[in-house]
């Protein structure tokens, strides 16, 4: 059978992946057709139905899950890792109401947690998320949110910042931050998708014991990233949740849905 995968090039997800769609882990019967995308093209491809199997923002999720079933595996959650707001000169939750403010798009859970932090902020604009710093450089905006490999270099690049969304979210709820999930298209079966649960566990595990096999790979979407970014960026954003939401993860999906119903960002 031949199944559609979508996820990022980002180093959590090629690392993740890549013992599934180079060969290291087996799966008789399936052939997996891989589809690599910044995560608000794959939030946009699932409200078209697009993929089989994807990965998605967790806001996306919360509007598509009538027709995709969340997988327990090959999430990102956790604590330490959540969007930032950054900015050039000093700015506080009061400012963000007559800011110009760039966003990595309009379905990522980035987005969703400015609004809950700040929700007069409604000057908002969104740019691929590799396109934050040049937008603040070139003055379109006062202070963005970035995602990504960006929280490890935006104090180099001259930036500082305002607040820290997942640190926000910890305080408030004492919670992971739940960032992406891997989500499957219900067209596909049940059974189907509890297989490849534990086939994205496989190829986790996989890449931990050997983590050169998967840099090649990982290397190859990540060119311009140094090796201290891409290593920092695999240990944030894989971690025990990767592989298992838990009950602990779902607490916090369930909070994250909740409070964006009771903020009327999600019908």
């Amino acid at each position: 059978m031949n199944i559609s995968l979508g996820f990022s090039p980002c180093p959590n997800d090629t690392f993740i992946f890549n013992g599934l769609v180079n060969g290291g882990v087996a799966w008789p019967g399936h052939r997996l057709q891989p589809v690599l995308h910044d995560v608000e093209t794959l939030n946009q491809m699932a409200f078209d139905q697009t993929l089989d199997v994807t990965k998605l923002s967790f806001y996306a999720w919360l509007k598509v899950q009538e027709h995709y079933r969340l997988l327990a595996s090959g999430g990102a959650l956790g604590y330490g890792c959540g969007p930032l707001v950054i900015a050039r000169k000093p700015l506080r939750r009061e400012d963000m109401a007559g800011c110009r403010i760039v966003l990595p798009g309009q379905w990522t859970t980035a987005h969703l947690l400015l609004q809950l932090w700040a929700p007069e902020a409604r000057q908002r604009r969104f740019v691929p998320y590799d396109r934050i710093f040049a937008a603040l450089d070139a003055n379109e905006a006062d202070c963005g949110v970035i995602i990504h490999e960006s929280r490890f270099t935006f104090h180099d690049a001259g930036f500082q910042a305002v607040v820290d969304l997942g640190a926000w979210w910890e305080t408030e709820t004492g919670l992971p931050i739940p960032l992406g999930c891997i989500a499957a298209h219900r067209r596909l079966p049940a059974a189907l998708t509890r297989e490849l649960e534990a086939k994205i566990r496989d190829s986790i595990a996989a890449a931990r014991r050997d983590p050169e096999s998967a840099l090649p790979y990982i290397r190859t979407h990540a060119q311009e990233m140094t090796a201290e970014v891409l290593r920092a960026h695999i240990d944030t954003f894989v971690n025990p949740f990767s592989l298992d939401l838990g009950a602990m993860g779902r607490k916090a999906i369930d909070t994250l849905a909740a409070r964006a119903r009771q903020a009327g960002l999600l019908s």
